[in-house]
């Protein structure tokens, strides 16, 4: 299988490659992203990987090289996204650029090079907050923010294309990811690096938003599983482990040896969800299910940041 990954310099999509190459010995990637300021650059990969990995400068509004590139490959991969809810607070524009017309960009290159399949990687965020009951893949999408509106806006153009097309498409939404090389923009990097520098934990609101935390190599086992098995549908993955995000800082400030007083409540965020919850049953019915335990987990993403200062010291938000 020779892919086309999209946003595979980004959190979530460079894990992927990793396990995908390392895991996949056949399986080949050209990899496409615009090198935004949340990127990942794997020098290593290409190395790593010769003959089955290309790294690609390149906007996935551009539609020519889009195209250019799906005659070579046989699947997309869409990992391509403006992801951090805060910032579509303050920019929206730029995530329905990125996250709907990006989109609509790759699936239209992708059927006029005569792909059959497209996979889109998407989030629980789609859903809105849960209530009771954790979402089921059939809940109606009720999006909050304009990051979850913008990746319910690409769900629906991928769904539009398998219903008017045939293009077949598999659409993953995850809970919370966590791990290695992540943005410090993002919760728990957030939390961790600014421990290091000695800053304050900032927590929204009264810190009882629940979360559910996924270990990226878990979510990366869940796409790999689906796109090589080529199982099509929407599917959710999660841990199935909630926590608060007050819960959450303090097991961080307990791990780095922190006392409480390193907390700091701000205003909560406009449209903050309550609770994300989904019900990952349809997936763990194929044989998937997580294998990294939280804690553990948790441990080996602080001890990546307190060894690596240099890759994140200058972004530290």
């Amino acid at each position: 299988m020779r892919m086309l990954v999209t946003g595979g310099c980004g959190f979530i999509g460079s894990h992927f490659i990793d396990s995908a190459l390392s895991q996949n010995p056949h399986a080949e990637i050209v990899n496409v992203d615009n090198m935004t300021y949340a990127s990942i650059f794997r020098t290593d990969f290409a190395k790593r990987f010769r003959g089955r990995y290309v790294f690609c400068k390149a906007d996935i509004l551009d539609s020519a090289k889009m195209r250019r590139l799906c005659r070579d490959t046989d699947i997309i991969v869409n990992f391509a996204a403006e992801t951090h809810v805060d910032n579509s607070l303050s920019r929206p524009k730029s995530f329905v650029e990125t996250n709907v017309l990006g989109t609509a960009t790759l699936l239209d290159a992708a059927l006029k090079a005569g792909h059959r399949r497209f996979f889109q990687v998407s989030t629980d965020e789609v859903y809105g907050s849960a209530s009771s009951r954790p979402f089921r893949e059939t809940a109606p999408l009720l999006p909050s923010s304009p990051y979850s509106a913008s990746k319910a806006g690409a769900e629906m153009l991928v769904l539009s294309y398998e219903r008017t097309y045939g293009l077949a498409a598999t659409i993953t939404r995850s809970s919370n990811n966590y791990g290695t090389r992540q943005h410090p923009e993002k919760f728990i990097p957030r939390m961790i690096t600014r421990l290091l520098c000695g800053r304050k934990i900032p927590i929204y609101g009264n810190g009882k938003n629940v979360r559910d935390w996924l270990h990226v190599s878990d979510n990366c086992g869940a796409i790999r599983m689906l796109l090589f098995g080529k199982h099509g549908g929407t599917f959710n993955v999660s841990s199935g482990f909630p926590l608060s995000n007050l819960e959450l800082a303090r097991k961080v400030l307990r791990l780095m040896g922190k006392k409480e007083g390193g907390l700091a409540f701000v205003a909560d965020r406009a449209g903050h969800d309550f609770r994300y919850s989904i019900d990952s049953s349809k997936i763990r019915a194929l044989g998937w299910k997580p294998k990294i335990k939280f804690e553990g987990g948790l441990r080996e993403t602080i001890e990546w940041y307190c060894n690596s200062r240099p890759a994140w010291e200058h972004h530290v938000v």
